[in-house]
């Protein structure tokens, strides 16, 4: 919504339409964007509903970002996988697999609204997972949708940073899965970006500044000799990573949760504001996660002939992925819609996991959009986290169960 009205030139004379299950935020949002809008003078009215057809009739455009269960459902997908000494997470392994069940449960019945009320609409994702998403939906319908992430722009700034370099001098292009990528081009200011990460290893392995995360993204861009997208350490790093998640005593989603009443707060005071100011620090690392859709947004609407990090189907883009399979990847954004652009294949050593992760991807789309439990068992024990069939069936009843009232009741063990 910020990036929304920060962007409000170039969608002069466009409605908002806010569509949420919760009146009462919903209210405060609704009021919050208005105040917003009047302060930056741009011609963008803001409505808002709990029903979410009447919010999608005649839409150009539909954003979708959305939670089943909300980060309570999140702190399961984490707590029960660690129990069972897996890693359980948003977008990987058994908390990443749920949460694609509860989200393209969802997506269903959003596409028969659409079909509905505005039957010519784009929808721009921003539900994870968004590859499982994004391929449902890709395979079953023809309403034109692209997944995005900022993934792909985030995590080379962040080598470059801890490396002494400028992130604006990076050009740095990916190809992948969403979570799974790597990069096929990286240089920095003309010259190859990899001796000088190379360096940066070499000088800063030790540094305790440096986040765990991105010293082991580090470490693997030196290895590889390819930039990785960070989610690669839950596989490349796996026990260290399972350690420092089972001593933590909070998960991220209870940690998240414990800043919510803040954020809120925070929001009711700017929309008593007649120049609200949003704190960037409310958001994930002072990032607004959503800008990248607007920006797509702009860029089909309004013609840019942009190019932009997607996640689409790979139409023989990308060699060694099959033609439907959704990849991230570089995509050229205009009128026409999204399209992915020619990208190198990736190098033998780092394509096995990739193609084994578009493997699952598939099965996870296939079993949530139209599977029964056992489908979505074997979906689940596809999973490279998930290298057991006891494991896999034992996750899954367990998992099934705790978001039954988020899921279809094909996907319920008896």
């Amino acid at each position: 919504m910020a990036s929304f009205i920060e962007q409000g030139e170039n969608f002069s004379g466009s409605e908002i339409s806010l569509v949420d299950l919760d009146l009462e935020r919903l209210e405060l949002i609704r009021r919050l964007a208005d105040r917003m809008a009047a302060a930056k003078g741009v011609d963008i009215t803001v409505s808002a509903t709990t029903n979410r057809r009447a919010g999608l009739d005649s839409s150009d455009a539909v954003l979708t970002s959305y939670r089943p269960g909300g980060f309570e459902a999140r702190v399961l997908d984490e707590r029960i996988p660690l129990s069972h000494g897996v890693i359980g997470q948003e977008t990987q392994g058994p908390g990443g697999f749920f949460m694609a069940l509860r989200s393209i449960s969802v997506m269903k019945e959003l596409l028969d609204d659409i079909a509905v009320a505005c039957p010519g609409t784009r929808i721009f994702n921003y539900t994870n997972p968004v590859n499982i998403v994004a391929q449902a939906v890709s395979d079953h319908s023809d309403v034109p949708f692209v997944s995005l992430c900022e993934g792909p722009i985030i995590y080379p700034a962040e080598l470059a940073e801890v490396a002494g370099l400028d992130p604006e001098l990076l050009d740095v292009a990916s190809v992948g899965l969403n979570h799974g990528s790597w990069s096929v081009r990286h240089s920095y200011d003309g010259q190859d970006l990899l001796p000088l990460l190379r360096d940066a290893y070499t000088r800063r392995e030790g540094d305790p500044a440096v986040r765990p995360a991105t010293r082991r993204m580090l470490r693997l861009a030196t290895v590889m000799d390819a930039l990785p997208s960070e989610y690669f350490q839950y596989y490349y790093f796996e026990d260290e990573v399972l350690r420092e998640l089972t001593s933590k005593p909070t998960s991220r989603a209870e940690d998240i949760l414990s800043w919510v009443s803040d954020y809120w707060r925070h929001y009711a005071e700017q929309a008593g504001s007649d120049h609200p100011e949003l704190d960037p620090g409310r958001s994930r690392g002072g990032i607004d996660e959503l800008e990248l859709a607007i920006d797509c947004m702009d860029a089909v609407f309004n013609d840019r002939g942009e190019t932009l990090p997607v996640n689409v189907p790979n139409q023989g883009s990308a060699p060694g992925f099959p033609d439907t399979l959704v990849i991230e990847t570089l995509g050229r954004c205009d009128a026409a819609g999204v399209r992915p652009l020619p990208m190198p294949g990736l190098p033998t050593h780092v394509r096995g996991l990739v193609e084994a992760l578009g493997q699952y991807q598939q099965a996870a789309a296939d079993a949530a959009w139209s599977g029964d439990a056992r489908d979505a068992m074997r979906a689940l024990a596809a999973n490279p986290l998930v290298r057991s069939i006891d494991l896999a069936e034992r996750l899954y009843a367990e998992m099934a169960h705790a978001h039954r009232a988020h899921l279809p009741e094909r996907l319920i063990p008896v």
